[in-house]
Formats: C-alpha cells, sequence, structure tokens
C-alpha cells in the first residue's frame, strides 16, 4: 500500500464544495478537464493539447514545500457533486503578494463555482497575503465577473502569452488589497 505524504496546506471550507490541497487521485479528472481547449485557451500555462505527463507534474510540483504556487481543488465530493471541478490557486510574488488563479470545468460554468471559490480564497487569506492580482483574457468576461464580484479593482489593459493559443492575448488586470 502506498500512502500519501500530508501537504501543508490550509482546507477551505464554502457551503457547496472544499478548497483542498491536490492529490495523486485527482490526476484523471486534472487530465479529463485541462486537455479541453475551451479550458486551456482561457488560461496561459495549460498547453493543448494537453502532453502525457503534465497533470502528474502540476500535483508534484503543487506538493513540494517550496512550491511558489499554492493549487487547491474544488472539491463538492462530501456534498454529492464531483471530486475536482475546477482548480484555484495563489502564486507568490514579492512584497507579501499573489497572483490568484483558476479555472472551472466546463460543465460546472455559470453557476457561480468561480465566484464562490475566489471570494473564499480571499477571505482566508491562506498566504497573509497584502495584495491579491489577476489577470483574465478580455474575452473571457466571466472570469472579469468573477474578479468584480469579489471586490477586485480594475488596474488596466495588459497581454499575457497563452501557450494553449501560442499567441500574445490581451488581457484585463485585478487589484484587490486585503487586510
Amino acid at each position: 500500500m502506498k500512502q500519501e505524504t500530508i501537504i501543508q496546506q490550509m482546507v477551505i471550507e464554502t457551503p457547496r464544495f472544499v478548497l483542498r490541497p491536490l492529490r495523486t487521485s485527482d490526476v484523471g479528472l486534472l487530465e479529463l478537464y485541462a486537455s479541453d481547449a475551451r479550458v486551456a485557451e482561457m488560461t496561459t500555462s495549460i498547453p493543448h493539447p494537453l502532453p502525457p505527463g503534465a497533470a502528474e507534474a502540476l500535483i508534484a510540483r503543487s506538493r513540494k514545500e517550496t512550491r511558489k504556487e499554492h493549487v487547491w481543488a474544488m472539491d463538492a465530493s462530501d456534498l454529492g457533486g464531483g471530486e475536482l471541478q475546477g482548480l484555484i490557486s495563489l502564486d507568490q510574488m514579492d512584497r507579501n503578494q499573489s497572483e490568484i488563479g483558476y479555472w472551472v470545468a466546463p460543465a460546472m460554468w455559470n453557476t457561480g463555482l468561480a465566484s464562490e471559490a475566489v471570494k473564499a480564497l480571499v477571505n482566508a487569506n491562506p498566504l497573509l497575503n497584502d495584495t491579491m492580482f489577476a489577470s483574465v483574457f478580455q474575452d473571457n468576461p466571466g472570469s472579469a465577473r468573477v474578479l468584480t464580484n469579489a471586490k477586485f479593482d480594475y488596474l488596466g489593459d495588459a497581454e499575457a502569452f497563452s501557450v494553449a493559443r501560442n499567441a500574445k492575448v490581451p488581457t484585463w488586470t485585478y487589484l484587490r488589497k486585503l487586510g
């Protein structure tokens, strides 16, 4: 029997799901959703097609003690929902700041899941940040609404490279001061 090492990362409860650290059993659903072009093309870092081993590599990186990116699964299995409905992360930056990122499985789009996850992560503030940033592609206004609903303020326009699109894509950048 193989046992998993328990990572020191906060579990955050919401009314519909918990945000919990990734575990090796997430690999199948992670591959399924991340390999969907609709998901990959709305992120900067997920390639499409998803190469073999990419999901395992993400899980391994998220479990390192020295990680700078903290990743949580949106898990509703205790409430009769899916074990992995999306991911949300905080990428540590300097000056006590983090960048928040998230994606949701297509079956869960337009259900408020992303809004609930962002609000829960901001309220928990597990890294004790003073500020959180986020960027969304301008062709994804739903993600922009998620941020404004969580009281992020619009900072301005920029652009970011999308691996799945193999192109620079216009973005909107947001900021949320905490504390």
